[in-house]
């Protein structure tokens, strides 16, 4: 047995012994382990279970509930059609893309796949610089980020995912909560720390949240937690 099917074979016994975790818990799973993993680690792993990775650390986490999967197909449909109809006016070098989609966040510019101990599957990223995207999907910040939040991620994505983007220069996040059907959105300040964010809420009377990224792009409230 080779390295690379040793360390396979250790992280899926790592992975099966977590205890099956209340889909209300604050947090996904984790693996514990005094190693860090890297992209490299990541590439190793071909049994198809998501999986991300935010400083060495890997997080397991189940599909979206219909309400996820909702909020993430009308944004994904209105913003690839706003994207596609620019491109086909020459307009706009931007793309845009779903999860399961590998984002990788380099520090200090290492780009070598052992080096890079940030991955993560971003329900949606925009990406608007080409020399960012390669085969195995964008190695930089996406301009862009939207997370929809669940249960089971929502720590996440507010408190661990919003400090890495935030340090890894991603310009606009979006933090998607369709059990408020609310739309926060921050954006990244000259200092590279983002502001206090603008939150849309449609018990506020809040009816579109505007794309920065995308200027003339709004998303209707009610069609995106319409289900």
């Amino acid at each position: 047995m080779n390295t690379e099917e040793k360390n396979t074979q250790r992280f899926n016994y790592e992975l099966s012994m977590i205890e099956p975790q209340d889909p209300d818990l604050a947090e996904p799973p984790i693996v514990y382990d005094a190693k860090h993993y890297s992209y490299a680690d990541y590439l190793t792993w071909t049994d198809n279970k998501l999986r991300e990775i935010i400083d060495g650390i890997v997080y397991a986490f189940s599909s979206p509930t219909r309400k996820h999967a909702t909020a993430v197909r009308t944004l994904i449909v209105r913003a690839f059609n706003f994207i596609d109809k620019r491109k086909r006016k020459r307009k706009g070098k931007c793309e845009i893309y779903t999860a399961p989609f590998d984002v990788r966040l380099p520090k200090n510019g290492e780009t070598d796949n052992d080096k890079i101990y940030d991955v993560v599957l971003p329900d949606i990223c925009v990406v608007c610089d080409p020399s960012k995207l390669d085969g195995a999907g964008c190695i930089g910040a996406p301009d862009l980020i939207a997370e929809v939040l669940s249960p089971s991620t929502k720590n996440m994505d507010l408190n661990k995912k919003f400090k890495l983007y935030e340090r890894s220069g991603v310009k606009e996040y979006w933090v998607v909560d369709p059990n408020n059907d609310s739309v926060t959105v921050f954006i990244l300040q000259e200092d590279g720390k983002y502001d206090e964010g603008t939150t849309y809420e449609t018990h506020r009377g809040a009816t579109h949240v505007p794309v920065k990224t995308l200027e003339g792009l709004v998303i209707e409230l009610k069609e995106l937690f319409e289900v």
